[in-house]
């Protein structure tokens, strides 16, 4: 595999949508000179993420067959997202007990193409760091390594720009249905306070 610029990176970084959004990410830097292969990095992926990342794309296979039985299948439709609202629960308390405090930074921006977050001390331009990305109020929550590509200070704080170094691609998928999920929610939200204002 070509090693890439730096330039390149952003470019890919850029690649996908991305929306101002806080999270919860945890944070770990890889030990220096230890380098992983992707197969090495899917066997250290935790089991929970695993399971959250199988179950969201067993659902949105699951539901697709459905809609094209119009009417009729509208209660079926109506009782199994019930059914995976219910597991979504149950998946989202497991991944919460992966959330470590003294890992713990905050995220800003996510999209298919990487994450931004603050800290209060800087990582390194080029580090590959572990990353577990909790976006738990869209039942979503995954693990991958990033790469640091840019390192600002902002009002005494640290905002990186860090895009995916591995990152299975069902999970890149997830990341952008998330990401278009809650540019709905915001824009709705949005149109809903223009509402509220012009009433009064």
């Amino acid at each position: 595999m070509p090693t890439l610029s730096l330039e390149q990176k952003l470019a890919q970084y850029h690649e996908f949508f991305a929306i101002e959004h806080e999270f919860t990410v945890n944070i770990k830097a890889i030990e220096n000179g230890q380098h992983y292969s992707f197969n090495e990095f899917m066997a250290k992926m935790p089991t929970p993420f695993k399971l959250a990342s199988d179950v969201n794309t067993i659902d949105q296979s699951a539901l697709r067959p459905l809609q094209n039985l119009g009417s009729s299948a509208a209660q079926l439709v109506t009782f199994l997202n019930h059914q995976s609202q219910k597991i979504d629960l149950l998946v989202g308390y497991i991944l919460s007990q992966q959330d470590e405090e003294q890992f713990r930074f905050q995220g800003i921006k996510f999209g298919g193409g990487g994450i931004k977050f603050n800290a209060p001390k800087a990582f390194n331009i080029g580090e590959i760091i572990e990353l577990k990305i909790f976006l738990l109020d869209n039942n979503c929550a995954l693990y991958c390594f990033g790469e640091v590509i840019e390192v600002e200070s902002v009002d005494g704080k640290f905002t990186h720009k860090t895009t995916f170094h591995f990152i299975r691609e069902e999970d890149r998928e997830i990341l952008v249905r998330t990401s278009l999920h809650e540019q709905s929610k915001q824009l709705q939200q949005l149109a809903k306070q223009r509402n509220q204002e012009g009433e009064q």
